[in-house]
């Protein structure tokens, strides 16, 4: 395993944050290629074309092709990294968390990870490209609202202004009760988000050790070396059921193996 996996979620977000004037919480609030891009505007000014990057983007096209500006820049500067768009798109947060880690151990080997102290991130991202299909959602209930509300009678009489006011606080307390349930639910995204960093971490470490005792027992089966007492050990401490540790019997073949 390559030493910038050990960056954990905190630090590189930390870092994000402070370089850029973000406030990001989750990895995957980086998913659509925008970051990875002003990451590198920054690591070398003049190279990437801000304008063609997209720091609206929403939907998988839209971050697509923020990655194709990503890779004209790492074409440009002879960068070989693979960029797993499909699975960047997706906002896997494992996935995303690999790329950044990377990204930012690419970042610290340039001019020794010093801060463009001229760099303005902020002014930057304002130079950036507009979102290409906009929604308009927001605008037609807007609309809805203001005409809903010239269709309401002028006057209304004490009964029904009762009403009316029981239904206002009603909508209060509502909304109040949805901010306390929306804290909770971001909460328990967020720990299940690193549970299943941890998982997929721990996974990819029992991945990378079983394939080296996996060598090392192809290593002891060569017809060469099968028969060695140092590999009759290596095999008794690889194949025992028993539990506890199985090496006083491997020195028993191999007197010299400790």
């Amino acid at each position: 395993m390559e030493g910038a996996y050990y960056v954990g979620r905190n630090e590189i977000l930390a870092w994000i944050n402070s370089r850029l004037q973000l406030n990001l919480t989750r990895v995957e609030e980086a998913a659509s290629g925008a970051v990875q891009c002003q990451l590198m505007d920054m690591a070398h000014p003049g190279v990437v074309p801000i304008h063609k990057v997209n720091f609206d983007a929403k939907t998988e096209y839209d971050m697509i092709q923020n990655y194709k500006v990503l890779q004209e820049i790492f074409n440009k500067l002879k960068i070989t990294k693979n960029i797993e768009v499909n699975k960047l798109v997706k906002g896997r947060p494992l996935d995303n968390l690999e790329f950044l880690q990377w990204l930012k151990r690419y970042c610290d080997s340039v001019n020794g990870g010093a801060m463009n102290e001229n760099y303005n991130p902020v002014e930057r991202r304002s130079k950036g490209g507009k979102e290409r299909n906009p929604r308009c959602s927001q605008k037609n209930v807007k609309s809805l609202q203001i005409n809903n509300t010239g269709n309401l009678p002028s006057s209304c009489d004490d009964g029904n202004n009762s009403k009316i006011s029981d239904v206002k606080l009603g909508k209060v307390v509502g909304l109040a009760g949805f901010a306390n349930s929306s804290a909770q639910i971001q909460a328990l995204t967020n720990e299940m988000t690193d549970l299943k960093i941890s998982v997929d971490l721990l996974e990819k470490e029992r991945d990378f050790y079983f394939s080296k005792l996996r060598d090392i027992e192809i290593l002891c089966q060569t017809p060469e070396l099968e028969n060695l007492p140092m590999a009759l050990a290596i095999k008794k401490i690889l194949y025992s059921e028993e539990k506890g540790s199985s090496l006083p019997e491997a020195e028993e073949i191999a007197p010299n193996f400790s």
